[in-house]
């Protein structure tokens, strides 16, 4: 007796981190409309971590940028990545009996939407599904929050306040294991992929100084090519090596520390949506795009924008983004601790 085989359905996304994660909702789409295809992601296999907390995956392909794309005659190929044209062409190579894109003029003959830049990146990708007829949700951006480690180093013991237990003194479930998702430590993460989105290290670094001298527990993030960021802030914020955690920290690892953080302070990066992932209170710093493309959907967040947009690849911090200042940083991550421990 013959096993038939399920139908493949292909999707291209050969982004990074924060890329992947607005593009939940229409991979989720994707399965409940077609609960019998083996969905296959195109993606980078550095992101293969977090497939399983989609819920909507079944294969990763190692895929960066527009390919090319190793997989043949899929029933269906889905176009995630961008407007086109070398992203079409990738798919189309693949042979798929039906292809979902946006239009594109290269390509007549390949129906779909028109590409609008004035799309917030969740919406966009939710609305070409929906010219396609399958229903997506924007707001089903939520991950299972991760059983890994939330850290791989020993958590530093943030300094006594007057009148405040020390964490030593703590009693408990929660001083027996890994903290309780938003009891873990404040996570500042000060890089990010292009210079344009990067607020100033010694900025970050007033801002860790700052929360740490009001009790709280701070960790400082980032991927093995931060490190040196990461020491550099922490070291001008006068926190322990222990803090450093950039390098030390797998995606699993980093998605299970933010799950369990009690805020996060970082640029508009992947870390960033990574919070709004697990519904984690976060302070995002936008430059050169607005948050109205790209920043969190609701939720316990604040978006900082001076207002103006610039260019996100440029090789000097966002002018914009140097408008912003320690202290409304601070003032909102006070907001946002004061809620969250209510």
């Amino acid at each position: 007796m013959t096993t038939r085989r399920r139908p493949a359905m292909v999707v291209l996304r050969g982004l990074g981190l924060g890329d992947l994660l607005t593009a939940v909702p229409a991979l989720r789409a994707l399965r409940r409309a077609h609960p019998r295809h083996r969905i296959v992601l195109a993606a980078p296999a550095s992101l293969a971590g977090l497939a399983s907390l989609i819920g909507a995956v079944d294969e990763m392909l190692d895929v960066s940028g527009t390919g090319p794309v190793p997989f043949e005659r899929p029933e269906i190929a889905v176009n995630l990545h961008g407007r086109g044209p070398q992203s079409v062409a990738a798919l189309r190579r693949t042979g798929p009996a039906r292809l979902l894109s946006h239009a594109h003029p290269d390509f007549p003959d390949v129906p779909g939407p028109s590409w609008r830049d004035d799309a917030h990146e969740v919406r966009r990708w939710c609305d070409l599904l929906a010219w396609h007829g399958v229903a997506a949700d924007p707001a089903d951006l939520a991950l299972e929050i991760p059983r890994d480690p939330p850290w791989t180093s020993p958590a530093p013991e943030p300094p006594p306040v007057p009148g405040r237990a020390s964490p030593a003194e703590a009693t408990g479930p929660a001083a027996e294991g890994a903290p309780a998702p938003g009891r873990g430590p404040v996570v500042v993460h000060p890089g990010a992929a292009r210079p344009a989105r990067r607020w100033p290290a010694e900025r970050f670094a007033r801002v860790a100084a700052a929360l740490r001298r009001e009790g709280h527990e701070v960790v400082v993030t980032g991927n093995a090519t931060e490190r040196s960021l990461a020491t550099r802030v922490a070291a001008a914020a006068r926190l322990p090596e222990t803090c450093v955690l950039a390098g030390s920290t797998g995606l699993p690892e980093l998605a299970a520390l933010v799950a369990r953080a009690s805020l996060v302070v970082c640029g508009d990066t992947g870390v960033a949506h990574l919070a709004t992932a697990f519904a984690t209170p976060s302070v995002v710093l936008f430059g050169p795009v607005s948050p109205a493309l790209w920043g969190p959907l609701g939720g316990p967040h604040t978006a900082l924008w001076a207002g103006r947009s610039g260019d996100p690849h440029g090789d000097l911090p966002d002018p914009g983004l140097l408008e912003i200042g320690v202290l409304e940083v601070l003032d909102a991550a006070a907001d946002l601790l004061e809620v969250s421990v209510r």
